[in-house]
């Protein structure tokens, strides 16, 4: 499988005065071009810090270690900063999860969208502006132009938002990361920014990772999902696979927590996960789930957990088989 971006055993540890921030432990995983990788899991679990780790965006505390970090070819993990920036917004960009505190209040949107074409190629301001213009229209801004000249305080955050979706695709990048864009937008633009999405990457050929704490919007977009849980990746398979034949315990909490449209009675009470995740200061070892999973034994909170192929393409973080896996997801657990 040929993959534009591959992360093997990434490591991000944040320098705190209580020791050592566990943010992200060994996460591996790839993104082909022209397809979706979606990463979920519950706020804190490493997925925006493992999207600024590719884009050596940390923290300055922050200390990043991968096995392999590369991106069409080019290896990331030794590359300068002054050939990053060459990158960044060029042909890897991404969206981030607030508009209105990524949008600088003080610039027109005019003079911020076009920007990065202004510094990464070679061309007038006209050509940036008209460059600019189509791409508000293709994200569905009307009056396009007019737009330019306003200030992100002007905008709505639906149109906030698709302005920002604008900026990440000024340069044609091969690579987007769209990190929870639907955040604080009400159901109705929601839906409308992940159809968005869905088209530019059909019509640009980019590949995309989508980040989000939200199954029922990667169900709809992404090709293979990745779940992470405490910093790690605990279930990565194809998006069918993960809603269909759930392997991990914390995969199938995630998934009793959604409502199924036609299946779940109204009024009925949906599942939920019992404890709350573990510190991920200092020395950590064994499953970082055994505490809040209800088919937990003796040696899971001591034994290191390595990812296990489930089938090929397809792997998951458990000491259980995929089959005892499956029988756990068949029955109810004591909670």
């Amino acid at each position: 499988m040929s993959y534009l971006l591959q992360v093997e055993n990434l490591q991000v540890d944040i320098s705190l005065a209580a020791g050592d921030l566990h943010a992200v432990r060994g996460v591996t995983f790839g993104v082909e071009k022209g397809k979706t990788l979606g990463l979920v899991g519950e706020s804190g679990c490493g997925k925006s810090m493992s999207a600024l780790a590719v884009m050596n965006l940390l923290p300055p505390r922050a200390r990043r270690q991968a096995a392999q970090l590369r991106f069409a070819g080019l290896d990331l993990r030794g590359m300068d900063e002054e050939k990053m920036m060459d990158l960044r917004g060029n042909r890897m960009s991404m969206i981030f999860q607030e508009p209105m505190t990524s949008l600088n209040p003080s610039y027109t949107i005019g003079n911020q969208i076009t920007e990065a074409l202004l510094c990464h190629r070679r061309g007038t301001r006209a050509e940036a502006r008209d460059r600019a213009v189509l791409l508000l229209e293709k994200v569905g801004i009307t009056a396009a132009a007019r737009r330019l000249k306003q200030y992100p305080h002007q905008l709505s955050g639906g149109l906030r938002q698709r302005v920002m979706i604008a900026m990440a695709l000024m340069c044609g990048p091969e690579l987007v990361i769209a990190d929870e864009p639907t955040t604080a937008l009400d159901v109705t633009i929601q839906a409308q920014i992940l159809l968005l999405l869905a088209q530019l990457q059909k019509e640009f050929q980019m590949a995309m990772i989508l980040i989000t704490h939200d199954l029922g919007v990667v169900s709809t977009v992404a090709d293979r999902v990745a779940v992470m849980y405490a910093g790690q990746v605990v279930e990565q398979r194809p998006t069918e696979k993960i809603f269909l034949d759930p392997l991990h315990p914390y995969t199938q909490g995630l998934l009793d927590c959604l409502p199924i449209p036609g299946k779940t009675p109204r009024g009925s009470r949906l599942g939920s996960i019992p404890g709350k995740v573990p510190s991920l200061i200092g020395d950590l070892r064994g499953c970082s789930f055994a505490n809040r999973c209800a088919y937990a034994r003796e040696g899971c909170p001591r034994q290191e957990i390595p990812l296990k192929e489930s089938e090929p393409g397809g792997a998951y973080r458990c000491v259980l088989s995929p089959e005892e896996c499956r029988q756990n997801a068949r029955r109810e657990p004591d909670r």
